[in-house]
């Protein structure tokens, strides 16, 4: 029952109350973090194409890149569905691009252009059917960790790879990303120079390497592993020619003996497949080998930052020393050529030396400007640098443990496929 004086609300008055909060929870809605919350992406159909030019033809695959917006309320975001053809360096120029824009990110890397880390028996060219396939697979994971990541799923350039085909590559040229990238030079001059670095970017660095000698460690012996398992599965194969040849010359267990011979056959032929399946787990690890360079580019980008930042506050500090001793009247350096002047000349006048004062103190005023500016950059890079890095461990566990997991289960199919071929075997020669 409602208190004394309060009013009861008409059936209008509360229609008009939910459609308020109907607004409400429009307005409050929370914006998709990344583009994976409202589209599905896929790289798909994979086609070899030849273009033919005044000197020479160019063969090479081309890749369909498919979207679809899946939210409703999300349309003004996107086309519906769009599709777009690829070619692997289209990629590739998208990667540099991102790497070099987003300086603070450890941006995905791109598959391997050659196969490597591959058993005895598999085909390294790259236009083999199965390379083809798992590149595929691969391009696709990295359209997917981009439009998952917070900040380069926003980009307008990786916007348009997903369906501007024409001028796509001009528009990327055209925002001079080549001249935000640093110079190996520089790269290497800041990580042998630098006065105070920071120790968690030496730990990442050191990382990095090990994270790749463990993996490259890893694939080595899954590679050796490999060869052994295939030589001993085709060698069943002369069980399978013996029981063949044997069953003509044995009329009372003919059967049982092509039958095993049968079983011997499935055994040898068995691994090609189980092998097959065992590359698609070689290159979700291939893609954390690839990791480590990312983390390493990280790093170089913080040394060529807090190597910009100790230069200017050399400069800083040299300027100041020569404004005090210009003030006291002494020369900045007794070996100069200017010290020298002074020495046989006489020093500069009040005037000349008020000039050359003021000009210090202009130079001092403005490389402060600059050296707090570069100080703020910085600061704003290493905790952008990592917290993204953070973010990379948390995925790079989720995903490890996923792999091991997955391959651990693939092994142990693989062996009950193995045990089940011998248990028929084994019936064979029972009904011997």
């Amino acid at each position: 029952m409602a208190d004394e004086g309060e009013s009861i609300p008409t059936s209008e008055e509360k229609r008009t109350e939910k459609r308020e909060e109907k607004k409400t929870e429009k307005i409050e809605r929370p914006r998709p973090t990344h583009l994976l919350q409202w589209m599905e992406m896929t790289v798909s159909e994979p086609e070899k194409r030849t273009v033919a030019s005044m000197k020479m033809q160019d063969t090479f695959i081309v890749y369909l890149v498919e979207t679809r917006v899946t939210d409703p309320s999300m349309r003004g975001y996107g086309e519906g569905a769009t599709s777009v053809w690829r070619r692997y360096s289209e990629f590739e120029l998208l990667r540099n691009y991102l790497d070099a824009t987003f300086p603070a990110v450890v941006v995905p890397p791109l598959p391997e252009k050659k196969a490597s880390y591959t058993w005895q028996n598999a085909s390294t060219d790259k236009f083999d059917p199965d390379f083809v396939e798992r590149r595929r697979a691969a391009l696709e994971i990295f359209l997917l960790r981009v439009a998952a990541h917070p900040k380069l799923c926003q980009d307008k350039i990786f916007a348009g790879f997903l369906k501007e085909e024409n001028g796509w590559k001009e528009s990327v040229y055209a925002t001079d990303f080549q001249s935000k990238a640093e110079s190996r030079l520089k790269a290497l001059n800041a990580a042998f120079r630098l006065k105070k670095p920071d120790r968690r970017f030496e730990e990442l660095k050191n990382y990095s390497n090990e994270l790749q000698n463990n993996i490259a460690n890893i694939l080595k012996i899954r590679t050796h592993l490999c060869d052994k398992l295939y030589g001993i599965h085709k060698v069943h194969a002369n069980y399978a020619r013996v029981f063949h040849e044997w069953s003509l010359i044995e009329k009372d267990i003919s059967q049982p003996l092509q039958s095993a011979g049968h079983y011997m056959d499935v055994y040898a032929s068995s691994v090609d497949a189980a092998l097959e399946e065992e590359e698609q787990y070689a290159d979700q690890l291939k893609e954390y080998y690839a990791f480590g360079d990312s983390l390493r580019s990280v790093c170089r980008r913080y040394e060529c930052a807090q190597y910009d930042l100790e230069r200017g506050e050399d400069t800083l500090s040299t300027k100041a020393v020569q404004r005090d001793l210009l003030a006291q009247g002494k020369s900045g350096n007794a070996f100069s050529l200017s010290g020298m002047k002074t020495k046989l000349f006489g020093g500069d006048t009040p005037e000349q030396r008020d000039v050359k004062l003021k000009q210090l103190e202009e130079q001092i005023a403005q490389t402060e400007i600059e050296l707090r500016q570069t100080t703020d950059e910085t600061q704003v890079f290493v905790e952008a640098a990592l917290r993204d890095i953070d973010r990379f461990k948390r995925q790079k566990v989720k995903d490890l443990r996923e792999i091991f997991t997955n391959y651990a289960v693939m092994q142990i199919k693989q062996c009950k496929k193995g045990i089940a071929i011998w248990t028929s075997a084994k019936d064979c020669f029972s009904k011997m």
